[in-house]
């Protein structure tokens, strides 16, 4: 016959983890509200146009800007991976929820950044290249790359 003791110390602690992990928290990765350019120009916007394009209508002709779809090939690459990441996270952290969601946070703010800087999607018109001064997409003054943020918010 075995004996088991400290059941009233495994029952305290799953009730702390239980108390900890049904706490609501939402982790909001990418151009928060507040992100605009110095003309004032909101960085959620000018992203959404470059991830999905958009008519543009100039003295010279109406024409198509291509999608770069960086963010959704951001998520379809690294998406698959986070949700044992966020496991982990919590265990390393004793169950703490907004911990875990704000390093978690951490990683898909980088993650995003570094789809930003690395996207090599359809080339540039000439002109545009002609008016920066390079070729490289998604990137004038890097100011979108800088303003990737993120928010965890709990109740």
């Amino acid at each position: 016959m075995a004996t088991l003791s400290g059941g009233d110390k495994l029952e305290k602690r799953l009730q702390e983890i239980g108390r900890n992990l049904g706490s609501k928290a939402e982790l909001r990765v990418g151009f928060l509200e507040d992100a605009k350019y110095p003309d004032g120009t909101s960085v959620a916007l000018v992203a959404a146009v470059n991830e999905f394009g958009r008519m543009v209508h100039s003295k010279d002709g109406d024409y198509f800007q291509m999608p770069r779809p960086f963010f959704r090939d951001m998520i379809a690459k690294r998406s698959p991976k986070w949700a044992l990441q966020l496991g982990e996270l919590l265990k390393i952290h004793d169950y703490n929820v907004e911990k875990a969601l704000a390093l978690m946070g951490e990683g898909m703010r980088a993650q995003l950044q570094k789809a930003i800087q690395t996207y090599a999607g359809p080339p540039l018109a000439q002109s545009t290249i002609d008016a920066k001064g390079f070729d490289k997409q998604l990137v004038e003054t890097g100011h979108m790359a800088s303003s990737v943020d993120f928010q965890v918010t709990t109740e």
